[in-house]
C-alpha cells in the first residue's frame, strides 16, 4: 500500500455498535471508511467512491450479503473480506467460491480483522511493492500468461481473464512452484501467513474456481492436479522472461 494515501473500505453491516466500532477503529489505523447498515444503501454508496476494500457481513436484513457479493462480482473484483456467524460454515463456503478474498467469524477482535484487511490489500496492492526486484516479469505455461507487474493473467488470444486477488495469488504460488505438491497448509501458509484447521476448505474452493477459469473448453482439464492425501500441483512446464 502506498503509504500517502488512505485506502477507502466499504463497511457493510446491519449492527450499527459493530459499523460504529469498525470505523473508529479503522479511522485511528489510517483507513477511510463509509459504514452502511444494508446492501441497499451499498449499492447506493458503491459509485460514489473508489473503494479498495469491502467488509462484508453475510447475514443481512432484506438483500443478504452473498447476494450482494454476487452482484459485485459481476462487475468488479474489488476485495471483499467476509464476516460470517460463527460455525455458518456452508454460507463462508458459498462466498469463497463467489471470490471473497478471505472471511472472519463472528464475533472477532478487531485487530485480526485489521491483520486480515492489510494482508489482502497488500496482495492486490501496488504490484511495483510486490515485485520491484529483477525476478521474471512473465511466467508462461501450457498457453497461458502471468503478467506479475500487472497482475493479470491471459490467455492464448493475449485477452485477459479475471482474477479476484486470491485466486490470481493461488495460481502465482502454484506456477512457481510447478510439478511440485503443495499441501492446503502450505498453500494457505504461502498466501495468508496462517495455518488452517483439517475442515479448512478455502483452498478447495478456490483451486475449483481457478480450474473453472483455466478449463473453459476442456482442453486442461489435468493441468491443476489433486494428490490424493497430500495436495495440488500445477503439471505444466514454466518458461520465466
Amino acid at each position: 500500500m502506498n503509504g500517502g494515501v488512505m485506502p477507502h473500505i466499504l463497511v457493510v453491516d446491519d449492527d450499527r455498535e459493530t459499523r460504529e466500532l469498525l470505523a473508529r477503529f479503522l479511522e485511528r489505523n489510517r483507513f477511510r471508511v463509509t459504514a452502511v447498515r444494508d446492501a441497499r444503501e451499498a449499492r447506493r454508496v458503491w459509485p460514489l467512491g473508489h473503494f479498495q476494500l469491502i467488509v462484508l457481513d453475510l447475514m443481512l436484513p432484506g438483500e443478504s450479503g452473498l447476494d450482494f457479493a454476487r452482484w459485485l462480482r459481476g462487475f468488479s473484483e474489488v476485495p471483499i473480506v467476509m464476516l460470517t456467524a460463527m460455525g455458518e460454515e456452508s454460507d463462508r463456503i458459498a462466498g469463497l467460491e463467489l471470490g471473497a478474498d478471505d472471511y472472519l467469524p463472528k464475533p472477532f477482535n478487531p485487530r485480526e480483522l485489521l491483520a486480515r484487511m492489510r494482508a489482502v490489500l497488500r496482495r492486490v496492492g501496488d504490484p511495483t511493492e510486490k515485485h520491484a526486484d529483477a525476478g521474471p516479469r512473465l511466467l508462461r505455461f501450457a498457453g497461458w500468461t502471468l503478467e506479475l507487474a500487472r497482475r493479470r493473467l491471459l490467455n492464448e488470444e493475449d485477452v485477459e481473464v479475471p482474477l479476484t486477488g486470491g485466486e490470481y495469488d493461488l495460481l502465482v504460488a502454484l506456477v512457481e512452484r510447478a510439478n511440485r505438491v503443495l499441501t492446503r497448509d502450505m498453500l494457505l501458509d504461502l498466501l495468508r501467513g496462517r495455518q488452517a484447521g483439517p475442515f479448512d476448505r478455502a483452498i478447495d474452493v478456490a483451486v475449483s474456481r481457478l480450474r473453472r477459469k483455466l478449463d473453459d473448453n476442456g482442453r486442461q482439464a489435468q493441468l491443476i492436479k489433486t494428490v490424493r492425501g497430500g495436495g495440488y500441483v500445477l503439471a505444466a512446464e514454466v518458461e520465466r522472461a
